[in-house]
């Protein structure tokens, strides 16, 4: 009886096997469940095969429409190229797993569709969840699968449809799953046998060729194979513009609107036929002026072969050539500085037109022109020029400019009032002299609206008598008064009279000149 001690080793073995024994009842699958896996497994691969038939003939026939007409389903083809790409990598990577699982279980000639043993439950597992890979084989299906579903689903429209599909490519874990804290990955192959493993992705397979299948139907739902479907066509003419030049050419583009841009209508125009070759253009000369008829109608088939008659109808006008230089604020230009010029071409838009001169150079600035002419005493001629309808540059007008020196400028003294606002002494007349020792420098403008031209002071004299009837004279080396000069003016009393006189200035064209003095009276 000792040898049958709850502690002998005869009993440990004994309690061992037991616990062996019932852990393999517990494992065992039943082949009635083993027998419906395989039911579900032919039934998927027909619904597989059938769906991969069809998504075949739907991209065939898209193929073979975008030889005959690749303008109109270009962009629809090479999307539905990039969804056959995808749809097709996720497809066969699934089903290189199915092979790898059942080699493991069966051997070096395991079958998918021919199981030898379907109840092994180590297979799947160590395929897809082996922990030695640095990447398990269920986590690259999961990511590949989420990106496909999101690829896949932004290219239907149908919100219903895109719940479908989003809904057979979940990849969160179930309610159950949850429940017994097991990954998305580890509810699908930990401890599955071979054959639910296998046919779970051969559902995923399905799953693949139906978004596949629903992508397509909605790429070639976007492709009119058959007529044009709009609710109203109505004929248009579209003039470049309605105002020509005589010696110029209208032209107008004469379309359908909601018309199939990959058939071509027939047009007649003023009772001609308007060739395949002007591609809708309509082009006359304008010989004449005067107000002229543009009229006629566009045939278009229907889907049914049968003519859609629409007409159209405008007019255009024919006027004089003319065209009006003028400079914005005077009749001659002035050397050295941006004169303003205003050209104005009756019936031709300011793009179109252009202007050159002579002498100078001419630069466009929004709607105004700016004149620089260079030399002083040569004549400046400006020259305008259009673009025609047609692309032709015509010349429209000339005009002969005399160029001059800028007039001299004014020489003053800026100080402000007592209300903090700026003024300019300007010539004579009676000034303080605290202003006059406060002034740092003496400027010179022409300041008459119009010109608004700054001159630069080279340099000026100070002029007066002082207290012993001795003229002084004082000179700057600039704009500013000297130490000299405003040691002399300090001397001053009310009612001497101080003059500046010699005063240089330099313009834009960097010329000297000397203008006119200005006479102080002390106040």
């Amino acid at each position: 009886m000792a040898a049958n001690s709850p502690n002998s080793p005869r009993q440990k073995m004994i309690n061992l096997m037991y616990l062996v024994f019932i852990a393999m009842l517990a494992l065992n699958v039943s082949s009635e469940v083993l027998d419906g896996f395989e039911l579900v497994e032919e039934s998927l691969l027909r619904s597989v095969n059938a769906t991969s038939t069809r998504n075949e003939l739907v991209f065939d026939n898209l193929e073979a429409f975008y030889k005959t007409n690749p303008e109109k389903t270009e962009v629809w083809y090479k999307l539905a190229g990039q969804l056959k790409a995808k749809s097709d990598s996720l497809f066969n990577y699934t089903q290189d797993l199915k092979i790898r699982i059942v080699k493991k279980a069966d051997g070096k000639e395991g079958n998918p569709t021919s199981l030898k043993h379907p109840d092994d439950l180590n297979a799947a597992f160590e395929i897809m969840l082996d922990k030695r890979s640095q990447e398990k084989e269920a986590e690259i299906l999961k990511r590949e699968i989420n990106k496909y579903r999101d690829y896949v689903t932004s290219l239907i429209s149908d919100t219903v449809k895109k719940n479908i599909i989003k809904n057979n490519f979940n990849t969160e874990p179930s309610k159950k799953a949850q429940e017994n804290k097991q990954t998305w990955e580890e509810s699908l192959f930990g401890n599955m046998p071979m054959a639910a493993a296998v046919t779970l992705l051969t559902k995923m397979q399905n799953d693949v060729r139906y978004a596949e299948g629903e992508a397509l139907s909605e790429l070639i739902h976007n492709v009119d194979l058959r007529d044009v479907r709009v609710n109203k066509i109505e004929a248009f003419v579209i003039p470049k513009s309605q105002i020509v030049m005589r010696g110029g050419t209208f032209t107008a583009n004469i379309v359908a609107a909601a018309l199939d841009s990959t058939q071509r209508p027939r047009i007649f125009v003023n009772g001609r036929y308007l060739s395949d070759e002007a591609n809708g253009v309509y082009t006359v000369g304008a010989g004449s002026v005067g107000t002229f008829p543009v009229k006629g109608y566009i045939e278009m088939v229907q889907g049914d072969g049968t003519f859609v008659k629409k007409e159209f109808s405008t007019e255009y006008f024919v006027q004089e050539q003319s065209a009006s230089i003028e400079p914005t604020f005077m009749n001659v230009l002035y050397a050295g500085i941006p004169n303003p010029i205003k050209i104005d071409v009756s019936g031709i838009v300011s793009q179109n037109v252009f202007a050159s001169m002579t002498n100078g150079t001419m630069v466009r600035k929004n709607n105004v022109w700016e004149a620089t002419p260079n030399q002083i005493g040569t004549d400046a001629v400006i020259t305008v020029t259009v673009k025609t309808n047609d692309g032709r540059t015509q010349e429209f007008a000339k005009k002969i400019y005399r160029v001059r020196r800028l007039p001299d400028p004014t020489a003053y003294i800026e100080y402000k009032d007592a209300n903090g606002n700026p003024v300019k002494f300007q010539k004579s007349g009676r000034l303080s002299k605290s202003i006059l020792m406060n002034t740092a420098e003496l400027k010179a403008a022409i300041d008459d609206g119009i010109l608004d031209t700054e001159f630069s002071v080279v340099r000026f004299d100070v002029r007066l008598t002082d207290s012993m009837g001795n003229n002084i004279q004082e000179t700057s080396d600039g704009p500013r008064f000297s130490q000299r000069q405003k040691d002399r003016l300090r001397d001053l009393t009310r009612g001497k009279v101080v003059y500046i006189r010699g005063i240089v200035v330099k313009g834009v064209d960097n010329s000297e000149r000397e203008i006119s003095a200005m006479e102080i009276t002390i106040n």
